[in-house]
Formats: structure tokens, sequence, C-alpha cells
């Protein structure tokens, strides 16, 4: 039972966070930033799980979860701004920008972030369903 509910309490958890981070960040958020957080929480966290990286770096750990949230945020960034004209955030003014929809200084931010999230991810897995406690080697 606990797998039934275990990524879907994740992604909640997780979509939260990000958007209540946007409300910070810029005072207000979308919900399709709630589900693209979602989304990366799980998928930061599936890395330490499923992938190559388990019981390695948390900083390899945070360069793929930079990766993967900028590509995710391109996906979403194409799909919601581009083809929808939504206009939910537009880079374009930020150096180093592709199409306005994702940037370097974002990216980098992505890293920073990712260590919280890979923690958090990993602790309440311990915490909300029995699994093991998280060990990390920083390098």
């Amino acid at each position: 039972m606990n797998q039934l509910i275990k990524y879907p309490i994740l992604f909640m958890i997780g979509g939260i966070c990000y958007y209540f981070i946007e409300v910070l960040w810029r005072g207000y958020s979308y919900i399709v930033m709630f589900i693209l957080g979602g989304l990366c929480f799980i998928l930061i966290g599936l890395i330490n799980e499923l992938y190559f990286v388990s019981k390695k770096s948390l900083l390899l750990q945070q360069g793929i979860a930079c990766i993967v949230i900028t590509l995710l945020e391109l996906v979403f960034g194409l799909v919601f701004n581009v083809m929808l004209g939504w206009n939910i955030w537009d880079y374009s003014k930020h150096k180093i920008n592709f199409m306005g929809q994702i940037c370097l200084k974002y990216t980098i931010l992505w890293f920073f972030l990712s260590l919280p999230a890979i923690i958090l991810y990993d602790y309440l897995k311990y915490w909300l369903f029995g699994e093991e406690k998280p060990n990390y080697k920083f390098i």
C-alpha cells in the first residue's frame, strides 16, 4: 500500500514546495508550476533511487538534477509559454538564454536548490514510508 501512495504524496509535497518558493521569489505562481515542481521533485528523487548515483556524490546528484530541472523547464516553457502563449515566465532579458525559456542563471539556481530537495525527498521517504535512512557523500 505504501508504494501506491508514495509517489503521489511526494509529488504533492514537491509541487506545493515549488509553488510557494515561486510565490516567495516573485510574488505569485501558476498551477502549472505546481505540476512542474511535483515532476521535478519526483525526478530528483529518482536520480538517487534508480540511477547510478545511489550512494555517490551529492554534487553529482545536484549536477544531474539541475540538468533535469532545466530540461523540464524548457519543455514546459515551450508548451505553455510559446505554444499556448500563457507567458508564465520570460528569460529573454537574461544573458545566455534559449528562446527566453531557460537561462544559465536559473540553471545555476536549480543546482543549489536541488540540494535541499534531494535531502527533503530522502528524509520524507525515511519518515513517511519507513525506507532506508539517508546517508550522503558530499564529493
